[in-house]
């Protein structure tokens, strides 16, 4: 059976969480993704690129691909969001449209141990984040 890209990426932040142990330190290393974002431009922190139900300011680019795949980047005010931003991007940036879409995020987020460990107001964050990729996705796939 093959693996699309996204199990492959989740595989890896799995082994990468676990390797890590307690939730501290899962925290550091989330966050020290998030400074390894590419940073967006002054117009790109737009209303238009707004994620809405997200309690930090949170920016989604969606970039389409001529392959097919979606390219995104974002950005937040918040260091924990941007390393959530960051883990996000490393699932689904450079993915297929259509493997995006129908890709199951509670549960990657469940194995990942991010249900659990996030506060709810972080939580809803995410899955609003997510819900973005998946809408953006979904519309390029057709």
């Amino acid at each position: 059976m093959s693996t699309s890209p996204i199990d492959a990426a989740l595989n890896d932040l799995a082994d990468e969480f676990e390797m890590l142990g307690d939730w501290e330190e899962r925290y550091r290393y989330v966050i020290e993704l998030g400074k390894d974002l590419e940073p967006l431009t002054p117009e790109e922190h737009s209303e238009e690129n707004k994620v809405r139900g997200c309690a930090s300011q949170v920016w989604l680019v969606t970039e389409p691909q001529a392959d097919g795949t979606v390219r995104f980047r974002g950005d937040s005010d918040a260091h924990i969001v941007s390393g959530l931003i960051a883990v996000v991007l490393r699932l689904y940036s450079g993915a297929q449209a259509g493997d995006i879409a129908a890709f199951d995020a509670s549960a990657a987020m469940a194995r990942l141990g991010l249900s659990e460990a996030l506060s709810s107001q972080r939580s809803n964050g995410l899955k609003s984040m997510v819900a973005r990729i998946q809408r953006d996705a979904a519309a390029l796939a057709g």
